[in-house]
């Protein structure tokens, strides 16, 4: 649930995690997060907006977006369904010296793979990454060699048809602001079941409350009080959709200090109460 995950994707043996995400799914909505590990998303239907540092691109079913490791990135789905494939890039670098020096590039990022692959753009690539989500999906007998065949096969494309940038730096100023977010939202994470004031917030960032207003809404297109909120509520659905805890008492653990205004703040966001959410 960390904004910035350190739970494992997957087993030790095969670091490969799928998840399968529609409207009924807990963790729906892809809050700002981030995690060393390397992600490709593909969009069944529908829309994802998402947002990958400070960029944001519109995803359309068929698109595959590729997230490097370490990059702050969110998803707001529009009747969207989407899979996730998360792994340890550097399973390709210990058996294999051939390949290892090109995958060695991706990981010291002197190579940027494309972030967004349309589909009618990049049709040699699409259909291969679709190999990946079908065999994580199915889970057949010989799924896991499916799955790294066709990776490396992914990154061969990759660097056969150049589809990267070469040491595209980031400018200091932009590399700030989003350690600056990255430490907000990792306050926001630990703290969201206690009490938090908007100067506790702005002092996380090192900013004054006024100038902080204007550089979170600006970096997420919500106000921090609003992106709390939701925040709460996203670990609230975790809870009643996991664990037999009362709405009364995920409302305590969540950070609301009173039930009424958690009832009516959870249907703001989710068109329902949290006792219908928790039934369904």
């Amino acid at each position: 649930m960390d904004l910035n995950e350190k739970r494992r994707h997957g087993t030790s043996d095969f670091p490969f995690a799928f998840y399968h995400l529609d409207s009924r799914h807990p963790r729906y909505v892809m809050n700002y997060h981030w995690h060393q590990e390397y992600e490709l998303i593909r969009v069944l239907s529908g829309k994802l907006e998402m947002t990958l540092d400070e960029r944001t691109t519109s995803v359309k079913p068929g698109d595959l977006v590729f997230v490097h490791g370490g990059v702050l990135h969110s998803g707001m789905p529009e009747n969207c369904v989407y899979e996730c494939l998360v792994f340890d890039l550097n399973v390709f670098t210990r058996h294999n010296s051939s390949s290892g020096s090109y995958i060695q590039k991706i990981l010291d990022r002197s190579a940027l793979v494309f972030d967004h692959f349309e589909r009618e753009k990049f049709s040699s690539v699409i259909p291969v990454t679709d190999h990946i989500f079908e065999a994580m999906k199915k889970r057949y007998p010989g799924y896991e060699m499916m799955v790294i065949g066709e990776l490396y096969h992914f990154f061969s494309l990759v660097f056969r048809h150049h589809l990267y940038l070469e040491s595209v730096p980031q400018t200091r100023k932009g590399y700030r602001k989003v350690l600056q977010l990255r430490k907000v939202l990792d306050y926001i994470d630990k703290n969201y079941s206690q009490p938090i004031t908007l100067d506790e917030l702005a002092a996380a960032a090192s900013m004054s409350p006024k100038y902080f207003c204007r550089f979170f809404s600006s970096m997420t297109h919500r106000t921090p009080m609003d992106y709390l909120n939701y925040q709460r509520i996203e670990h609230a659905c975790y809870e009643l959709s996991t664990t037999d805890s009362t709405v009364t008492d995920v409302a305590y653990a969540c950070g609301f200090g009173d039930v009424s205004y958690f009832i009516k703040i959870f249907r703001k966001y989710k068109g329902m109460t949290p006792g219908t959410y928790s039934g369904r």
